[in-house]
């Protein structure tokens, strides 16, 4: 029998407990949290979806001064529980926490503290994973359209986005409102891994410590560059120089299918037995795609690209036991369009374990 587990992610607004019974009555067994509110302060991006934005970024980052406290993250553990889930990870860090250490900034020293108190609070509140992107620009330039099968309404990409980022914006939100006239000057390719690798070697220590795993989401669109800043992990093969950065077990991988089948060298499902042998896959976005970037187009995930049940076979024979979640997908038409499309992605997900358990 596989021990790939069933999970769903979860925005923050979106953390209640109508969602978590959604869940649960939906087949999942664990759940995604993201605890930063990508909707804060855009009006430009409706929170009835996943967030796009414009070239002003989704909206605010949060306090710089109030990291999650332990007691939040234990009481939403203790409500996951209480609907008969379990809180898996944490995905993604507050640009308001972390912008310096993107930006080798003058806060950076004070923000490597903010990470590691982080990182040992989620260890402290039974927390396994904590999801990430070392990115500067972030997830941007995605477009909303009737993409998927049927026009469902859906996320893509119709070209690069080169418009430089305004000072006091990292990672696609404002962290600075107040931040002078003039845009974030661009870096080296090189350079950001040196920032990513000063900040694998003091952090994945702590984690593991802690008995928490890091892991690494690729860039989102997967492209050399966005917004005039070099990106990481655009192409499959970079995902090893990341690993190699820091050779532990809570160096991992937050392992999206989309993303990785958007990149225009390699091929998916390789990647995924690599990695997967390696056991360096802490979970996974379990979601499918057409296209390469820079113009694709996010699917209902049975019509993308990618052949997932062959995914699920290669995660079982390489002994994957953690989380699938589907991320996000196409909404469909009816009074619950989110609900709808989650509701049918974790159906075909949960089929597909079923099925490949029964070969």
């Amino acid at each position: 029998m596989t021990q790939m587990k069933l999970g769903l992610g979860l925005y923050r607004h979106a953390l209640t407990r109508d969602n978590f019974q959604f869940a649960r009555q939906a087949g999942a067994t664990h759940i995604v949290a993201h605890l930063v509110d990508y909707f804060h302060g855009g009006g430009h991006n409706p929170r009835d979806n996943q967030p796009t934005g414009t070239e002003l970024g989704w909206g605010r980052a949060g306090d710089p001064n109030r990291l999650w406290p332990l007691e939040e993250l234990v009481g939403l553990r203790k409500e996951i529980q209480a609907a008969g889930l379990e809180l898996e990870a944490i995905e993604n860090f507050d640009p308001a926490h972390w912008h310096d250490i993107l930006l080798d900034g003058p806060k950076r020293k004070q923000q490597m503290e903010n990470v590691k108190t982080l990182i040992r609070r989620l260890g402290q509140a039974g927390i396994p994973i904590m999801g990430y992107n070392f990115s500067i620009a972030g997830v941007c330039g995605r477009t909303r359209g009737p993409y998927a099968r049927g026009g469902a309404e859906s996320v893509g990409m119709e070209g690069p986005l080169d418009a430089p980022m305004p000072n006091g914006m990292v990672w696609n939100m404002v962290y600075d409102p107040d931040a002078s006239e003039g845009c974030v000057p661009s870096i080296s390719s090189e350079e950001l891994w040196r920032r990513l690798g000063e900040f694998l070697r003091e952090i994945t220590p702590v984690a593991a410590e802690s008995g928490v795993r890091l892991a690494a989401h690729p860039d989102d669109p997967p492209l050399p560059t966005m917004r005039g800043q070099p990106r990481l992990v655009y192409q499959p093969r970079h995902y090893q120089r990341l690993l190699d950065l820091a050779p532990s077990p809570a160096n991992a991988l937050e392992f999206c299918l989309g993303s990785l089948a958007e990149m225009t060298e390699g091929d998916v499902c390789e990647a995924v037995d690599c990695y997967s042998q390696q056991g360096r896959i802490a979970y996974i976005h379990f979601r499918n795609v057409r296209g390469k970037a820079p113009f694709y187009r996010e699917t209902f995930v049975d019509e993308g690209d990618v052949d997932m049940l062959r995914v699920l076979r290669i995660l079982k024979k390489n002994h994957y036991d953690g989380v699938l979640i589907p991320d996000h997908t196409p909404q469909m038409r009816c009074d619950a369009p989110w609900h709808a499309g989650m509701a049918y992605a974790l159906g075909y997900m949960r089929a597909g374990l079923q099925w490949i358990d029964g070969e």
